[in-house]
């Protein structure tokens, strides 16, 4: 039985192509058919309608880029919704809050599915790889049916317990990645404006302890000032806002988070939102500029 994947967006169209390499039936179907034709050269199936992917296959994997989108795609608050997921096997891999994730688990148990989180760390480049490192949460069966299905998507995967354990993980770990690579941004940022020989300074930076996977990638863009997107502006800024949301839910301080969240959305308002997350230099630009002109 074919394996449903909707959702091809930057992350989900590596993420499907991988797993049609790895040799599994895939029947993919997304809002914007030009999307699906890489995938039907790569062998898998493209649907006609998201009916089509939930009437074939048990097990459907979303990666769709927002709660809202979600609900559309299963058809939730109609009178099919039942139908579409009863017996089936939703694997959520998008981020969304944990709040939107619970209430969505207890709708598909109560239409007789089954709901497991599935959300990933890493951007396109680890994608494409194979790199992703994979957060799961949900009815222990359903996960250990499925856990194997996306060793071809993410070299590891860690149980996080019931939901919404994943997504709380994901939201942790991106305010670390979102912290640190607007921090990286404001130090090339501060080493150009001070007239540092740049190629050097990521040298330097490649050499040292603070050195990263992430990090060496992320310095070589702003270097080059190379904004090709592997995570995108206008999805950081949606995620900042889901972990700002859930700090103040739980009364948790995250004044580092803040303000890079302000520096995205301004990054977003320069016409930057399908820009690669490096492009918050840009605000952090303008910041300076301001206060040069004052």
């Amino acid at each position: 039985m074919a394996i449903g994947f909707i959702g091809l967006g930057v992350m989900g169209e590596v993420m499907a192509l991988n797993l049609v390499r790895a040799g599994t039936p895939l029947l993919v179907w997304n809002r914007t058919p030009d999307k699906s034709e890489i995938l039907r050269v790569a062998g898998a199936e493209v649907a006609s309608d998201p009916h089509a992917v939930f009437g074939r296959c048990r097990v459907v994997i979303l990666m769709l880029a927002n709660a809202a989108a979600i609900d559309t795609v299963l058809g939730r608050g109609t009178s099919g919704f039942r139908e579409r997921l009863a017996g089936r096997v939703i694997v959520q891999m998008g981020t969304i809050s944990p709040e939107a994730s619970q209430a969505l688990a207890e709708d598909i148990a109560a239409a007789g599915g089954s709901y497991i989180e599935a959300p990933v760390s890493g951007s396109r480049k680890p994608a494409e790889a194979g790199q992703l490192v994979g957060m799961l949460a949900g009815d222990e069966e359903a996960i250990a049916q499925v856990r194997p299905l996306l060793a071809p998507i993410c070299h590891q995967t860690f149980l996080c317990g019931k939901v919404p354990g994943a997504l709380t993980m994901k939201l942790a770990v991106n305010l670390y990645l979102i912290t640190t690579v607007t921090g990286l941004a404001e130090a090339a940022h501060f080493a150009e404006r001070r007239g540092l020989d740049m190629p050097q300074f990521q040298a330097v930076l490649d050499a040292g302890p603070m050195a990263s996977n992430v990090s060496r990638i992320k310095i070589a863009k702003l270097v080059a000032h190379d904004f090709t997107v592997q995570a995108a502006i206008s999805d950081v800024l949606k995620n900042s806002g889901l972990v700002a949301e859930a700090a103040r839910k739980a009364r948790i301080s995250s004044p580092l988070l803040d303000i890079c969240h302000a520096l995205y959305g301004e990054t977003e308002a320069l016409g930057l939102g399908q820009a690669d997350m490096a492009a918050v230099i840009r605000a952090i630009e303008a910041w300076t500029d301001r206060r040069q002109e004052s």
